[in-house]
């Protein structure tokens, strides 16, 4: 009798926790389709934010862009290149003048897997002669006070430069050079966010000599 008794408590038991479960995993699909468009128009307005940013001389100048999503994918070689960067490609836009609908630049969304504290995930704005208009990092979780420094003391770094690659430096960069200061005590934070940049910039000039923005 009482094994039997055991037997239907834990049936019981079983059927509740069952409920519950189901239950709550019926909760968690409809607030996950419930939030489902506001999440996709808060990272659609974020990509925009971060491809304005970008080309912040356009903005100075009172130019305003639009951004056209491309179907572009790097060569084999190119990929196998990243891959040994530890770079991952991402989404490609061209940029151009909303007046006259002309070419203004590119923007390759870059991620490297080798950040201190995870994947660092940014944008990086090319114009039409190559030069690096500017970085904007989209995702970072790196060291509150030093690798969370990145936007401020390595993003400016990279601005105005036509390289065909950066390099880091712990020893001072020199002046116009492809040399970029490292953080003091975030090398790993430095050297993830210069070879997506790096990435990034290998990507959109290899788009810029393949003649993919030719009118």
């Amino acid at each position: 009798m009482n094994k039997q008794s055991d037997r239907k408590v834990m049936l019981k038991e079983a059927g509740i926790l069952f409920c519950i479960t189901l239950i709550a995993g019926l909760l968690l699909g409809f607030v996950f389709e419930l939030t489902k468009e506001p999440r996709q128009l808060q990272q659609e307005k974020a990509v925009q934010e971060a491809c304005i940013a970008v080309f912040p001389k356009a903005k100075e100048q009172g130019i305003e862009l639009t951004f056209e999503q491309l179907d572009a994918v790097p060569s084999e070689s190119l990929q196998s290149e990243l891959a040994e960067m530890h770079v991952e490609p991402g989404a490609v836009y061209k940029a151009y003048t909303k007046t006259d609908n002309s070419f203004y630049g590119v923007v390759v969304e870059a991620t490297s897997t080798e950040g201190y504290g995870g994947d660092i995930v940014l944008y990086v704005g090319v114009g039409e002669d190559g030069t690096v208009n500017g970085v904007s990092i989209l995702e970072l979780n790196e060291t509150a006070g030093l690798g969370m420094e990145a936007p401020n003391v390595l993003v400016p770094q990279f601005v105005g430069k036509k390289v065909d690659s950066f390099v880091y430096t712990k020893t001072g960069a020199k002046p116009d050079s492809n040399e970029v200061d490292a953080i003091t005590s975030a090398t790993i934070t430095t050297k993830a966010v210069t070879e997506a940049v790096n990435g990034g910039l290998r990507i959109a000039s290899e788009l810029l000599e393949g003649g993919a923005f030719n009118e």
